[in-house]
């Protein structure tokens, strides 16, 4: 959110353009590629650290100190001023919040048995969630009676409870040699280590039927629901919204809506199957763009408001959870985490490169037809799922 939605705000009332605006989505390119420095995390001890609280906890709290005086750095730039300055401090919290995304999800495997992965799971998620509704909401409650300086130094101040909560946490134990240790230094660690880590998982993977589709196709399932998002903080704005209204309807009532659809999403799943219900929360998740058509013909109207985030939450919460489903199904045993890794990925590749000229086309065009292409968007990536459903190992099941 810090360095999404909420900078979208900040970036729109310094006075920004459209085109800037949706060009900071790259700022999200970290998430993107972080299993590339995710075996490092896993393996590398850090001088001190590690010896003083282990290997888990030593990478999380680095990640978690850097990450605030990353924050901190951005309060102090001013994007009417330097923009580009913004951008590289914006990619710099990117790159530490997905290193720490890396460690925390290795801790939570770690720390728990398998008859715990579902409530660790749902643990992480209201976890997140309340982070989201702190960053998004509470960082424009903030932001309506304090400077943008003052609300990105708070948030850096916030992570103090995330570097407490690192140092009061239990270390677990791991069966990966850190580098020196046990046999990692052995032939197979080497190229041995280097095949069954980075080359075994896409191997198998492009051993499926339509493997080269498939990722496509998870590219571009959300590609029309982020270009929506990508643009809304400027929008809401254009339609004469204050940021408590804002904060109040799209953060706070949109988050509860969104949950409310991963639980209908997962429902869905388990009722229909796999596919079908990506079929199913896939179109309603298109159209709930309309409603955005909508809203920027009527303009400044809290109850259409309300309408429109309703549906654009619940039916992403309700696509989020069948593209989860779907992408866990996709995993063989041997390489679960490489390949969730790898395709969850993929995900952020709409988000990030494909929907950042986004801006450029609201620029262009006016709100409702920018939101009419981004419904038409959406629609490659249905043909794709159609084209799947023929001949898919879930077939049967849907």
């Amino acid at each position: 959110m810090l360095t999404a939605g909420t900078l979208g705000f900040w970036l729109a009332e310094s006075g920004s353009s459209n085109t800037a605006i949706g060009l900071f989505a790259l700022v999200g390119v970290p998430y993107t590629f972080k299993f590339l420095w995710s075996p490092l995390i896993d393996r590398m001890p850090l001088p001190c650290l590690t010896r003083l609280l282990g290997r888990r906890k030593a990478w999380m709290f680095l990640s978690q100190a850097l990450l605030a005086g990353a924050l901190f750095g951005l309060s102090l730039s001013s994007p009417s001023e330097n923009i580009i300055w913004t951008a590289w401090l914006a990619l710099a919290v990117s790159f530490l919040s997905a290193t720490q995304d890396i460690v925390i999800d290795a801790y939570r495997v770690d720390i728990l048995d398998e008859k715990s992965y579902g409530a660790g799971a749902a643990t992480i998620v209201f976890g997140y969630r309340i982070g989201m509704l702190v960053a998004g909401a509470g960082a424009l409650y903030l932001a309506s009676y304090f400077t943008w300086a003052v609300v990105y130094q708070t948030m850096a101040a916030l992570m103090s409870v995330g570097l407490i909560a690192t140092l009061l946490c239990q270390e677990p134990k791991s069966p990966l040699p850190l580098v020196g240790e046990g046999d990692f230094d052995s032939s197979k660690s080497g190229e041995g280590w280097f095949y069954e880590s980075a080359i075994a998982p896409f191997a198998d993977f492009i051993t499926r039927q339509n493997w080269a589709l498939i990722l496509i196709f998870v590219v571009f399932y959300k590609l029309g629901d982020a270009f929506v998002s990508n643009m809304t903080s400027p929008f809401y704005l254009a339609a004469g919204f204050s940021k408590i209204e804002i904060a109040n309807i799209t953060k706070v009532f949109g988050v509860i809506a969104s949950l409310f659809g991963a639980f209908l999403g997962g429902w869905m799943v388990s009722r229909a199957g796999i596919l079908k219900a990506l079929l199913i929360c896939g179109l309603v998740q298109m159209l709930s763009n309309l409603a955005f058509i909508a809203q920027a013909y009527v303009g400044h109207d809290l109850g259409l408001l309300v309408f429109t985030i309703a549906a654009e939450n619940i039916t992403g919460g309700m696509g989020t959870a069948a593209l989860v489903a779907y992408l866990s199904g996709l995993c063989h045993a041997s390489f679960t985490a490489t390949q969730y890794a790898l395709l969850s990925s993929l995900t952020a590749v709409g988000r990030t490169f494909l929907a950042s000229p986004c801006g450029i086309l609201a620029d262009m065009v006016s709100w409702p037809v920018y939101f009419g292409i981004s419904t038409l968007i959406a629609i490659p990536g249905m043909l794709m799922l159609l084209f799947l459903m023929h001949g898919s190992r879930f077939a049967d099941k849907s």
